[in-house]
């Protein structure tokens, strides 16, 4: 996952997810957010600085998500 190990920019996160709509990202991104699953910083500089990274229960969710799929083969 793009988050995992380090906070990203919008730009970022849309490059590494080139057949997903701007649209579809941001509403995925606000859902996580919401969800407790992420967190947005936003920098008050010009121009604007957005970061998204992911929270404990964020990083615990992938833990379990890895764990489940490397023990289902």
């Amino acid at each position: 996952m793009a988050l995992k190990d380090q906070k990203k920019r919008y730009s970022e996160l849309i490059k590494g997810l080139p057949h997903i709509t701007h649209k579809m990202l941001t509403s995925q991104l606000r859902e996580l957010e919401e969800e407790g699953f992420m967190d947005r910083k936003v920098y008050l500089v010009v121009p604007p600085k957005v970061e998204y990274g992911l929270t404990k229960l964020g990083i615990r969710s992938i833990e379990v998500v890895e764990f489940i799929k490397n023990y289902s083969l």
